[in-house]
Parts: structure tokens; C-alpha cells; sequence
């Protein structure tokens, strides 16, 4: 069975490279893209696997953020000071995803207009079938901000453990951990509980990393077999175009950001390698995201920080989504010949920043959350959206890897800075003679 480190606890012992995680996973990739390829019928009728794997990591992701934030709360035993440091790692959280989420937006404006994907395609919106996207724009207007903040509030404690809402878990983690720090003594069994329940519900996430293999296939073969190589030739500048602006980001707006805080962002994207490769064949961020918290923690990141940062920036640092946004917003008015002056594309980006929020948790939420800006902004025709609904399922896998790389350097970040980090332990976890076993 494939290991995922214990919550607080040290990293397994490293395994043959043949019995490590992502060499299944990569052969699950090949695999799926090959039959997805040589019988697409057959393949698309697999999405069942991939679905089905990530329902089963969804279904323990409320738990792990549950105990993971009110154990941290708590586990650090400082009483009402505890209380304070609670808000203040929340407070700097929440400056990081807004600094460099705006600087992601900024760099998918510049490359678009550098590049320009969309110029002279010479589409008509009046061409366009408005009907493909009616719901998606139905979702956008449900994701506004006032829905998004009544959505953090679950209707019992015990539904935001069923819900599936990583808001609401986040929510009801920081409500019982405050409340136990409170009350001291006489919950002490209560907290007992906590620390014995983490290391249990951690372990069942191993248990389901095992089947990570099997969901990678199918979630590939469907992909590959419902949409094709084809379906990229005329779009493919602008998935390329994309990809490379991510990749970018990652090495240079991320990496800069890595090596001011003593660490190097390629050396924590190889110790995640695992769980990018599982993103990668699900093309879902939340399926590695209790595999994050424990390699987090097991990189020497506070416990505490990391069960605040890590499920708040899967809702507000959506670095590889917002790049999408503002990228293929501009394709859109471009592909439709609409030009945007800079004041219309300051514009946009605005409404992307609050948008990004406001659809936070909604499933779909890239294209959901473009649907919402392009609502906002007139000029570009929300009819446009059809243009890319054909390959949004190609670009959702680099949009959820640069999402969740951003997080994990999040979650660094913003241990460092309130001394919450074991540098140390951080820099051998990372060092290559770790990464080689």
C-alpha cells in the first residue's frame, strides 16, 4: 500500500522506485491516454474510475481539515495567545493570496496581449450557440459573493462534515478548536479525541492513495477518448499559450517568491511529485489536498498553519485560475474581433479578483468563475465562452497544478513568517539526498 505521511509524524520510509506513487500513477497516465487514443468509445465510457476516485478522497476531506484545524489550534496549547496567533496566520494568509493572486491576473493580461491567441480567428458572436453556456452563467450568477459567504455557513456542525464544503469544514475546525481552547480543562477528553481521531482519518487517506493509480486511468482514458488531439488544432494556440504562461508563473513569480523565504520552488514541486502527477490524472486539485497537509507538516510547517492556509487558499488562491481567467477572457474578445482598452481590461481584472472568491468551492469553478467576469464586462460577449468549452477540460489539469503548487508555497510562506517553521527539517526534507532516498 502507498504511504501518505502521518499528520505531524516523519516521512515513510522511501520505497523501490517501483512501488512509489507517481510510477503507478505515471503508468496509469500512459496507460489511459493509450486507450483513450486506440478505442475512444470505450474510453469515455471509463470516466466512472476517475469520478469515483475522487468522490472517495472527497469523502474524508472535511475530516482531515475538521481535526487538522482544531488540533492545530489547540495542539500548541497557548491559551488566548494561541487565540491571537489563530487570526494574525489568517491575516497574513489572506494578504499572500491577494498579492500574489493579483499578480497572477496581471501576468495572464500581459501575455495576452503580447501573444494575442484569439487574433484573427474573425469569429461572429451572433454565430455562436449562447445555450452551450446558459448554465454555466446560471452557476456564475449563484456563485456571487453574497451566495459564496452564506455557503461558508453549514446548517448543523455535523452537515459541514458531510457537505463536501471545504469552507464549511474550515469554518466548523476554527468554531471547535477556539471553543476547546476556551473552555480548557474540562475538555481535555475532547481534545484527547482530536489528536487520536487525526492520525486514524490520515491513515484512511492512505488507504485510498492506493487506488490513485486506477482513478488516474480512467479520468485519462476519458479525456483523451471524449476529446481527442483533434479538438486542440484549432484552439491550440491557446492552450499552449496557457500552459506556458503557468509554467512561468511557477518558475518565476512562484520561484522568486520560493527563494526569498530560503527554499526552492523545483525541489518542492519533486517532493510533491506524487501527489502533482495525481492532479495531473484527475484533473482535480482536491484529490491531493489531504496528501498535502500531511507533506506539509511533514516538511516542518506548523501544524496549526498548515490547517488554516492550506483549505482557505484551495478557496482563495487560485493562482492557475486566475491566469485562465484573464487569458481566456481576452481570447474571447480577441477571437470576436471586440478590442479592450486598458481601462476595460483593468476592468475585468477587478471583477476576475472578486469572482475568483465569490465561486470559491463550486465544482467547475474556472470556467464558472470566466462566466462570472465575462457577465460583468459587456463588451465581450458571454456567447464566446463556447469558443473554449471544448478544450476547458484540457487546460483544467494545468490550472489545478499551478493551484496547487501555489498553495503548497502558500503554506511555506506564511509558516516562515510567523516562526512557525523548522527550517531544518524543511531543507532536508527537500535536499536531493531526501528526494533519492
Amino acid at each position: 500500500m502507498i504511504a501518505v505521511p502521518a499528520a505531524g509524524g516523519p516521512p515513510p520510509v522511501p520505497k523501490p522506485w517501483y512501488r512509489q506513487l507517481y510510477f503507478w500513477v505515471l503508468v496509469a497516465i500512459a496507460g489511459g491516454a493509450a486507450v483513450g487514443h486506440f478505442a475512444p468509445e470505450d474510453a469515455a465510457r471509463l470516466k466512472w474510475l476517475g469520478d469515483g476516485f475522487i468522490k472517495l478522497v472527497k469523502s474524508v476531506i472535511s475530516p482531515v481539515i475538521f481535526l487538522t484545524v482544531a488540533g492545530g489550534i489547540v495542539g500548541s496549547g497557548a491559551g488566548t495567545g494561541e487565540l491571537k496567533g489563530t487570526g494574525r496566520v489568517a491575516l497574513k494568509a489572506f494578504g499572500y493570496f491577494i498579492a500574489v493572486s493579483t499578480l497572477a491576473l496581471v501576468l495572464g493580461l500581459i501575455v495576452a496581449n503580447v501573444v494575442r491567441p484569439g487574433a484573427g480567428m474573425g469569429i461572429d458572436p451572433a454565430t455562436l450557440n449562447a445555450g452551450a453556456v446558459e448554465g454555466y452563467a446560471a452557476k456564475a450568477h449563484a456563485s456571487s459573493v453574497t451566495g459564496f459567504v452564506l455557503g461558508i455557513v453549514p446548517d448543523t456542525l455535523v452537515s459541514a462534515l458531510t457537505s463536501g464544503s471545504v469552507l464549511q469544514a474550515l469554518f466548523c475546525g476554527i468554531l471547535f478548536g477556539v471553543a476547546l481552547v476556551l473552555v480548557g480543562e474540562p475538555a481535555a477528553p475532547a481534545m484527547r479525541a482530536v489528536d487520536a481521531l487525526t492520525p486514524v482519518v490520515f491513515r484512511i487517506v492512505g488507504m485510498l492513495m492506493a487506488l490513485a493509480p486506477l482513478g488516474a486511468f480512467g479520468a485519462i482514458a476519458f479525456t483523451v477518448g471524449e476529446y481527442g488531439a483533434g479538438s486542440l488544432v484549432r484552439l491550440g494556440g491557446l492552450v499552449a499559450t496557457f500552459y506556458a504562461t503557468s509554467i512561468l508563473f511557477v518558475v518565476v513569480v512562484l520561484g522568486a517568491v520560493a527563494r526569498l523565504h530560503g527554499f526552492s520552488v523545483l525541489r518542492l514541486i519533486r517532493y510533491l511529485k506524487d501527489e502533482l502527477l495525481l492532479v495531473l490524472g484527475t484533473s482535480s486539485s482536491e484529490a491531493a489536498l489531504p496528501a498535502l497537509i500531511g507533506k506539509m507538516e511533514a516538511a516542518g510547517c506548523d501544524r496549526a498553519v498548515v490547517g488554516l492556509v492550506v483549505p482557505t487558499g484551495y478557496s482563495f488562491n487560485l493562482d492557475g485560475t486566475n491566469i485562465y481567467m484573464t487569458l481566456a477572457a481576452l481570447f474571447i474578445a480577441q477571437a470576436c474581433g471586440v478590442p479592450l482598452s486598458l481601462g476595460d481590461q483593468l476592468v475585468l481584472m477587478g471583477v476576475a479578483i472578486l469572482s475568483s472568491k465569490g465561486a470559491a468551492g463550486v465544482t467547475g469553478a474556472g470556467f464558472i468563475t470566466l462566466a462570472a467576469t465575462l457577465s460583468a464586462v459587456p463588451a465581450v460577449p458571454l456567447a464566446g465562452m463556447t469558443l473554449i468549452l471544448g478544450v476547458d477540460r484540457l487546460m483544467s489539469e494545468c490550472r489545478s497544478l499551478t493551484n496547487f503548487i501555489g498553495n503548497a508555497v502558500a503554506t511555506v510562506v506564511v509558516a516562515r513568517w510567523e516562526g512557525r517553521l523548522d527550517r531544518e527539517k524543511l531543507r532536508e526534507t527537500l535536499s536531493p539526498r531526501a528526494a533519492r532516498g
